[in-house]
């Protein structure tokens, strides 16, 4: 019931366990105000129990990440794929983790119209957004520790 109700938290072994990469990558002193608008937006689009816009949650949150390593790497002009090429070779990011985010920004850009104008209605579902939206923020919240090593 907590899921289905997109509760901040979980029962896990027995214990209810608080949710916390997204809160922790909005809430942060240090997370920048363009990141925290793309991923509270993310929020909002999920969490709408009316209308849920899953397309568009998705969308947003791969845009924080867009954002964030535009951020790190002074480059506002940088694709995610070009910004987490300049992470790998001068922040040591492992290159299979770069290749799994530029995949994942590859599949919010592919033709199913995730973030391009839609050639057909995509069939995406709560856990696809909910997925993305943990993923990022928790690689946001990975980042800001790995830049600050």
């Amino acid at each position: 019931m907590l899921e289905k109700h997109l509760s901040a938290y979980r029962f896990v072994n027995y214990r209810i366990v608080e949710i916390t990469a997204i809160e922790t990558a909005i809430e942060s002193p240090d997370t920048q105000e363009t990141v925290k608008i793309h991923l509270s937006r993310a929020l909002e689009l999920l969490s709408d129990r009316k209308n849920p816009d899953y397309r568009n949650s998705i969308k947003e949150s791969i845009s924080a990440i867009e954002a964030y390593a535009q951020l790190i790497t002074n480059n506002s002009k940088a694709t995610l794929g070009q910004a987490l090429s300049i992470l790998e070779r001068k922040n040591d990011l492992h290159e299979a983790l770069k290749r799994s985010f530029s995949n994942l920004y590859g599949y919010t850009s592919d033709t199913n119209g995730i973030r391009h104008a839609l050639l057909d209605v995509p069939s995406l579902k709560q856990e696809d957004a909910l997925f993305m939206l943990v993923t990022c923020s928790a690689f946001i919240n990975y980042l800001k520790v790995k830049m600050n090593l």
